[in-house]
């Protein structure tokens, strides 16, 4: 997997996992949501990803997005 299908993936996860938390528990973790909302919207325009970084230098082959 490349470094874009990873980051694309824990974020799905992360959205999913908060959303529920929203559900069951409080409409405060739809903050998390949010942040990784933003996160994704700023990475797309700026390039920089902090997981993205921390894939790269654990040696996970970049993706066309974060190369």
């Amino acid at each position: 997997m490349s470094i874009d299908r990873i980051v694309m993936a824990f974020a799905g996860t992360v959205i999913i996992i908060s959303a529920i938390l929203a559900w069951q528990f409080s409409p405060l973790w739809l903050l998390l949501t949010g942040f990784v909302g933003l996160n994704l919207l700023q990475s797309a325009f700026t390039g920089f990803c902090p997981l993205a970084m921390i894939l790269k230098a654990m040696g996970v082959k970049p993706g066309e997005a974060f190369s």
